[in-house]
């Protein structure tokens, strides 16, 4: 038996595995976040460890003494500052905190060469600049600072006592040498760290450390190894079996991500576009982000007046791509790729006495559809290919929407059959590759495969032009009327 622990924003989930990959349990501890100031994020430690408890707790206990190893997934990004006696020294900050804009500018000033090293523009959700804003706001608390770890990783520390991370979860701190899968002296010196202050890097199935017998006790388990594992994106791939070069995920979830495996560093910073180690030795990947996937859909389900996701999609199917559908950018909290624009916002275009409320839900799946090819166009221009495309996350229920997707994209878009994909999942994975270093990752198998329909795709690609149109014309607008 294999543990998963993916510590993610809104919850602690805990899956086991057995030999053959099949979960045979699964639970989760929720978690809360704290908005002291606007635009701020952030989440007590602590709340991590005691949802890893209570999560693993509610496993069957037989079950969880056969546990042989765990490995580790989690939100990326967050920023959890320990002194050098590994005590918290502030409430850990986010990914979706928007502090530190300011900084993201000073931090691209003070290393010009951090988009070629890190592989990414600076932007607020990653942890470097959320360190220079620390540095600068609060002074005290950063001369304190022994080391910096993401969430994931201050587990790990609760676990086994031990610094460590892997990679995928590391090139999202800005302080990554991403083609070299290590730190980089320079991004850390512009943030006024060093190495010192750094877990040490381990590839996702390297074992890190043991279970301490404290540990061990809280959580019921034996003395097991606990490998480095990785950051959400890269063991939800794991989890679906996206681990060979040109494998690809789409992710619909609140946010969407397009996730692309490659074989070598592939950055396209200008376009908003993510080029991140994955967390298996010699493989990098591609991520395009949009902020409102999932999360735009289920807005405009809201404001149209549905009562359910499932009932709001079902009319937009029934009504189709009429022309009463307006056009719509799906920018509700700015967007990352292919524009990386904080100021963007949602727009309608094309209101119309004929237009009716299961229309503008039509407009949030096209909107966001198209988005998506304006970002798989943004991994392309680097040099990535995509053989296999998979869908996960909420939305994938919606078999009007992936039909949409596969057409917009003109790619075959799998839909994976009971609950692989999970982040949980795929960490267990790891782990269980840390004791069968032969062993491969079966490729999630498939429920459903939507081909690409030729009628659809003519009637989204006459209606892209003036999606694009529409943020080129209102990019300044944005700026200058922020909401």
């Amino acid at each position: 038996m294999y543990l998963g622990i993916d510590v993610g924003t809104s919850a602690v989930k805990a899956v086991l595995i057995d030999a053959d990959d099949r979960p045979v349990a699964q639970a989760s501890a929720p978690l809360t976040i704290q908005r002291p100031h606007p635009g701020w994020s952030e989440q007590d430690p602590e709340q991590w460890w005691q949802g890893t408890l209570s999560a693993v707790a509610q496993l069957p206990a037989a079950a969880r003494q056969a546990v042989r190893s765990i490995g580790l997934s989690g939100q990326m990004h967050g920023a959890t500052l320990l002194g050098s006696d590994a005590r918290v020294l502030r409430p850990a900050i986010l990914w979706n905190d928007g502090r530190s804009e300011r900084e993201c500018r000073q931090l691209e000033s003070a290393e010009p060469a951090l988009r070629s090293i890190a592989g990414n523009a600076a932007m607020p959700g990653f942890t470097a600049p959320k360190l220079l804003w620390v540095r600068q706001h609060e002074p005290a608390v950063f001369a304190q600072i022994g080391c910096v770890l993401l969430p994931k990783d201050y587990v790990r520390l609760r676990l086994t006592g031990e610094r460590g991370t892997d990679p995928s979860d590391a090139s999202g701190t800005l302080w990554l040498d991403v083609a070299q899968r290590r730190w980089s002296d320079r991004l850390l010196a512009a943030t006024g760290l060093d190495e010192r202050a750094m877990p040490r890097v381990s590839e996702g199935p390297a074992v890190t450390g043991a279970l301490t017998r404290n540990a061990a006790g809280e959580l019921g388990l034996p003395v097991v190894p606990v490998v480095a594992g990785a950051g959400d994106n890269a063991a939800s791939a794991v989890g679906l079996g996206v681990t060979r070069t040109g494998q690809a995920f789409l992710s619909l979830g609140t946010s969407g991500v397009l996730f692309v495996v490659t074989d070598r560093f592939r950055p396209n910073p200008a376009r908003g576009a993510h080029a991140f180690c994955h967390c298996l030795p010699g493989l990098w990947h591609q991520m395009a982000v949009l902020l409102s996937a999932g999360g735009a859909v289920q807005w405009a389900t809201q404001l149209a007046g549905f009562a359910r996701f499932e009932e709001a999609t079902a009319a937009a199917q029934r009504r189709g791509l009429v022309r009463s559908v307006p056009a719509f950018l799906p920018y509700l909290s700015g967007e990352r790729t292919p524009h990386n624009d904080p100021h963007a916002r949602g727009v309608f275009f094309g209101l119309s006495l004929d237009t009716e409320p299961a229309d503008l839900v039509t407009a949030a799946l096209v909107g966001v559809t198209l988005a998506f090819a304006d970002g798989l166009d943004a991994l392309r221009e680097a040099g990535s290919q995509i053989t296999e495309l998979s869908l996960c996350g909420g939305g994938a229920r919606v078999d009007w929407w992936a039909s949409l997707l596969a057409s917009a994209l003109d790619l075959p878009l799998m839909r994976p059959s009971g609950s692989e994909s999970g982040a949980a999942a795929g960490a267990a994975r790891l782990a269980r590759a840390a004791l069968e270093p032969g062993g491969g990752f079966s490729k999630a198998s498939a429920e459903r495969v939507f081909e690409p329909d030729a009628q659809l795709r003519t009637e989204l690609l006459g209606r892209r032009d003036l999606f694009r149109r529409l943020y080129s014309d209102l990019k300044d607008t944005f700026k200058e009327h922020p909401p």
